[in-house]
């Protein structure tokens, strides 16, 4: 991944749609750990990057820490907490990012809010993001019509806008979200906020076929993915790729209070996840 990334066009695959391409044509379900920038501090990020990397994930989403995550629920939210009081900002993130060209060689997805976005001007975020090696954009608070709006924008600076699909959204507007995403569309497995959970909703495994039979865009499955079952579940329902956040960040948090290797906690437990979905 370098430092600058060219604008792409709808006929050039962009990182995150050959990623996918490359391992559907492999018959293998994508992993995509999530992990907060800054917590506990940005060095801390940036081995855990590569540690993920070397364990087996296909991408990353790095989360932007904010002040009022309404998606996140309390895990998320604690470890945005912390980064914040660690002073990490959207520019210190985008630079940290940006220190790893040449070793952080898979796609990069930011998870940010719209008044972050909106703050720094949104051609201004996607132009720096790209600079820094970001591949794609999650904003989960950004409504379709603003969407439609922020991913010619994104598009233009060489990153996909990744859209969320709920269980409860209804279907004409599904397959509007699923048609605008680029990238892939992240279908939440759950109805509420991240976190961790013992069970997906069974609803969640013909969502991922309708959403497939919708449009060749890949679909992967976040929120709610505690570990190695979740993951196989999620590979078995056909979707494209399993996103696992809150679980990770708990597994990092509890190394750090331990005064252990986050960045090594983080790399044994994705490459448990990675098991998993290969077995």
């Amino acid at each position: 991944m370098s430092a600058t990334t060219p604008a792409t066009t709808a006929s050039t695959p962009t990182a995150i749609e050959r990623r996918f391409a490359a391992l559907r044509q492999a018959g293998r379900c994508a992993l995509m750990p999530f992990l907060m920038a800054g917590d506990a501090d940005l060095s801390i990020t940036r081995a855990t990057l590569l540690a993920l990397q070397a364990a087996g994930a296909d991408l990353i989403e790095l989360g932007i820490p904010y002040s009022d995550p309404l998606a996140d629920g309390p895990v998320i939210q604690a470890a945005a907490s912390r980064a914040l009081a660690a002073g990490t900002t959207p520019g210190s993130v985008l630079t940290m990012l940006a220190s790893l060209a040449g070793e952080l060689m898979i796609p990069v997805v930011l998870f940010t809010y719209s008044n972050p976005l909106l703050n720094r001007g949104m051609e201004t975020f996607c132009r720096d993001a790209a600079a820094a090696g970001a591949a794609g954009l999650v904003v989960p608070d950004l409504p379709l019509e603003e969407a439609e709006k922020l991913s010619a924008i994104a598009a233009a600076a060489g990153l996909d806008l990744i859209l969320l699909v709920a269980p409860t959204t209804p279907v004409a507007r599904m397959a509007r979200i699923h048609a605008t995403s680029r990238g892939f569309t992240y279908l939440v497995s759950v109805t509420g906020v991240t976190g961790v959970r013992t069970n997906l909703e069974s609803r969640v495994g013909p969502l991922v076929q309708q959403l497939r039979q919708q449009g060749p865009t890949p679909v992967a499955v976040g929120f709610g993915i505690s570990g190695p079952e979740q993951t196989r579940q999620v590979r078995d329902w056909g979707a494209d790729g399993a996103i696992v956040g809150s679980a990770l960040v708990k597994v990092m948090d509890q190394a750090h209070q331990a005064g252990e290797s986050v960045a090594a906690a983080a790399g044994r437990f994705c490459a448990e996840l990675r098991s998993a979905l290969d077995a």
